[in-house]
């Protein structure tokens, strides 16, 4: 099946390109091109953007869940209700983040995500970030300590199978015993390490970075703090051209003010917008769980019994709107930041993140506010009611 969406301002992925068309073939993106210049004759299907922006599909490569349900879940249900979420939102694809439990637990969400079939009219699961258990316990944050442990090859070495090639993300605190054999290993592997949880030293982060980490957690967040003569994993992260930073922001995990330094150090294509939502994403304040733990929401703040926030009810569109709006980064760019950027920081960039011949056909429809007005994934057009 052949479609058209005309009439449209393209945002891809350095520059806006007004008065164009995108021809999708099945799965695919076939033609870019001025509008006047797509012929419709063989067009199975043509939508009119009238004037809105179309940009690439936000890529969510850190999330635990949303509408009641948990990545940690382990069933197909689990996955199909978060990729319906994900969709409505402007997420085309995702990483399912598997949270720190019991390794029994782990590798049962591991296998359920690894044997889920995507469906279309879904958001497509492309594959797994590992969020632990192998951290600091000094800065576990929200992560259940008592399954913090240090690192482990074999282990790794389980999982890995299990996740049948499906395993793109592990995170992991470098200053940990054996933590750098593992980072070497995950990178031989190709697949992309992540620092976090870590009360790393400026000099030991930089070993990891060294030894083949190249992504920051939820930058600021679960890490040591800066110091004028410790500067630790924040400054190495911050200053390292290598290492992309993934960025929660909701306005209340981080100041601006931290975003725009983090912004000045790294700029937009080395920053990745993240939502680190759990199961409550897209419902009501109340008491909700986070690996095996209370969590309260209250005004969409998620938090532990003892204070610490615990996730968070982010979705990728109202973290570009946070961007456009409140820090007044360029659409451009902030779409980047939810799209190319993190495609990049995965290894996906060649079939995901931007709007280009070749690509799969992931893209939203948006008004200048970043309302949805409809989205295609994988060449499947949805209309959105708003």
């Amino acid at each position: 099946m052949k479609t058209l969406i005309k009439n449209v301002n393209l945002i891809n992925p350095y520059e806006i390109l007004f008065g164009y068309g995108v021809v999708v073939n099945e799965d695919k993106i076939v033609e870019i091109n001025i509008e006047d210049n797509i012929k419709i004759q063989d067009i199975d299907l043509v939508i009119d953007g009238k004037g809105n922006f179309l940009v690439p599909g936000f890529v969510d490569i850190h999330n635990h869940g949303n509408t009641g349900f948990d990545i940690m879940d382990r069933t197909e249900d689990a996955l199909d209700s978060i990729g319906r979420f994900h969709l409505q939102n402007g997420v085309t694809s995702y990483l399912g983040t598997v949270i720190t439990s019991s390794h029994e637990n782990m590798c049962n969400a591991i296998k359920n995500l690894a044997d889920y079939k995507n469906k279309r009219g879904l958001s497509q699961l492309i594959g797994i970030h590992l969020e632990g258990p192998f951290f600091s316990l000094d800065k576990k944050g929200a992560q259940p300590g008592k399954y913090i442990k240090n690192p482990n090859m074999e282990e790794i070495k389980q999982i890995l199978n299990i996740s049948k090639d499906r395993l793109k993300m592990v995170s992991i605190a470098p200053e940990t015993p054996r933590a750098l054999d593992i980072i070497a290993y995950l990178k031989s592997k190709d697949i992309t390490v992540a620092l976090a949880h870590s009360s790393a030293s400026f000099e030991e982060s930089e070993v990891g970075i060294n030894y083949g980490a190249t992504v920051a957690t939820h930058l600021y967040n679960g890490m040591r703090e800066f110091n004028h003569r410790e500067p630790g994993i924040i400054g190495a992260v911050l200053l390292d051209e290598r290492v992309y930073c993934e960025i929660i922001y909701d306005r209340i995990h981080l100041h601006d003010a931290a975003v725009k330094i983090a912004l000045k150090l790294k700029g937009t294509d080395k920053i990745v917008l993240v939502s680190d939502a759990m199961m409550a994403a897209g419902l009501c304040d109340g008491t909700y769980e986070l690996g095996g733990q209370k969590v309260i929401v209250k005004e969409g703040r998620a938090t532990l019994e003892t204070g610490n926030l615990a996730g968070s009810t982010l979705n990728l569109r109202d973290a570009v709107y946070n961007m456009v709006y409140y820090l007044n980064i360029p659409m451009k760019d902030a779409i980047r930041m939810a799209s190319l950027s993190p495609a990049k920081a995965i290894g996906i960039d060649k079939y995901k993140g931007s709007i280009e011949i070749g690509k799969h056909g992931d893209m939203i429809l948006i008004d200048k506010d970043i309302n949805i007005l409809g989205t295609m994934v994988m060449g499947k057009w949805i209309p959105h009611s708003n």
